[in-house]
């Protein structure tokens, strides 16, 4: 990133303030902003930590909200790790996929800093072709048959050999972004536009996972909080949150959440061994929200993230304990637990239009109204979403709900959210 005037003297300005004020609390760093990296910030700041929000950009979602704000090049492995010798943060968390890891993984020093995750799991959450090959030829996990396809030829050559149908998605993108089924031969160049597409402006080589539909009876994400415990490295594990994409419309997409999602017992037992394995391999603290498939009592890998992500922010209202406070507990050493609290649900609201820099998606002149009418939905609450840096799909909002059960909840969040649509005309 060329850095301006403006990014300099907030830097300068920044490294006058710590200079001063020396290392005073736990200080843990935060590189890259995003609006859900938001409660992850408070639930570190309750628990007395300084949090430095480092990022490109100067007005990112956490600047003004962390303690301090630092504005650098993440890829510039020099100036990355001068700020980080120069912080001398307790943890650090990756939460960019612009980090410089090499350069950042030789500046701290493990004996007094956490990284979370660890310099190999941050690699691998973010290369599917890594850690497909992990999990498969390594791990020995049960995972749909996969190829990897850099050219719209490729991926036909490939469906040709594996069969219809078949699933198409971007190797790096959030949950749906950039998806297809293939189902006949016809449907390979669209689906390979779209999932390039997905993958954002500067990817450098276009690259595309296609994966032999399985049956599934649903998707599932898996929480697993890999922490220090008394007598070593410890997991503990969140109840299952089913999700599932249910609109596409008016260049918006909505996603669903619930928690708990019913699975049998045995089902249970062979996701939480898998994402054990996973999370084990990947080493580190921190959490680890690992994708499954489930089949009856049959269970696949799918993928995994390791940072907050969406469907953390269900959490903040099913767990005693949100995802994003087992995070902050993990990442400072503390003592973490997974207690449910209600059954709940949310659906989340995507803009799927591609905006410039100014142009962020236009919400209602007069929210109010809207506000009030979704909220009048019981155990009922809303979050907006204020910034939209330029990406295929941006979070707009999320209606959240609490119930007697899980499909009270989903009932709920369901109606709070065909209000609060109403915000993005």
């Amino acid at each position: 990133m060329g850095g301006g005037s403006a990014v300099n003297s907030e830097h300068e300005l920044a490294t006058e303030r710590i200079a001063v004020d020396g290392p005073s609390r736990l200080r843990a760093v935060v590189l890259g902003s995003a609006d859900v990296s938001r409660e992850l910030v408070i639930a570190l700041q309750r628990l007395g930590a300084e949090v430095v929000a480092v990022d490109r950009y100067v007005d990112g979602p956490l600047h003004g909200l962390a303690d301090r704000s630092l504005a650098i090049d993440l890829s510039d492995g020099d100036e990355l790790a001068a700020t980080i010798r120069w912080l001398q943060p307790k943890a650090v968390l990756i939460a960019s996929d612009l980090v410089a890891l090499d350069a950042l993984e030789a500046a701290i020093d493990p004996a007094c800093t956490e990284l979370v995750p660890g310099v190999r799991g941050a690699r691998l959450a973010v290369d599917a072709e890594g850690l497909h090959r992990l999990a498969a030829d390594h791990l020995g996990l049960p995972v749909a048959p996969f190829w990897f396809a850099g050219s719209a030829g490729e991926l036909r050559a490939i469906a040709e050999h594996g069969g219809y149908p078949m699933v198409v998605k971007p190797v790096i993108g959030a949950l749906g972004e950039g998806r297809s089924v293939l189902v006949r031969a016809a449907d390979v160049e669209p689906a390979w536009q779209r999932a390039v597409s997905a993958l954002g402006p500067g990817t450098a080589t276009p690259r595309v996972l296609a994966e032999t539909v399985v049956e599934v009876d649903s998707e599932v994400t898996l929480l697993a909080v890999h922490r220090n415990g008394s007598s070593g490295p410890a997991l503990d594990f969140c109840a299952p949150i089913g999700h599932r994409s249910v609109d596409e419309s008016n260049g918006r997409l909505t996603v669903e959440y619930w928690q708990p999602h019913p699975m049998s017992a045995v089902a249970l037992d062979s996701a939480r061994s898998i994402a054990a394995r996973v999370a084990r391999a990947l080493g580190g603290r921190g959490l680890f929200g690992v994708e499954l498939l489930i089949h009856g009592d049959e269970v696949y890998f799918a993928g995994i993230s390791v940072r907050p992500y969406d469907a953390a922010l269900l959490t903040t209202r099913t767990q005693r304990l949100s995802a994003f406070e087992l995070q902050a507990r993990a990442m400072l050493g503390l003592t973490t637990d997974t207690i449910g609290l209600s059954p709940g649900a949310a659906r989340l609201i995507y803009s799927r239009r591609r905006t410039g820099a100014d142009t962020a998606p236009v919400i209602a002149s007069d929210t109010a109204p809207v506000l009030a009418e979704a909220l009048t939905v019981p155990e009922s609450d809303v979050v907006i979403f204020n910034h939209h840096e330029g990406h295929p799909r941006r979070r707009l909002g999320v209606a959240l709900a609490t119930g007697s059960d899980v499909a009270m909840a989903r009932h709920r969040a369901a109606q709070a959210s065909a209000v609060l649509d109403k915000l993005w005309p």
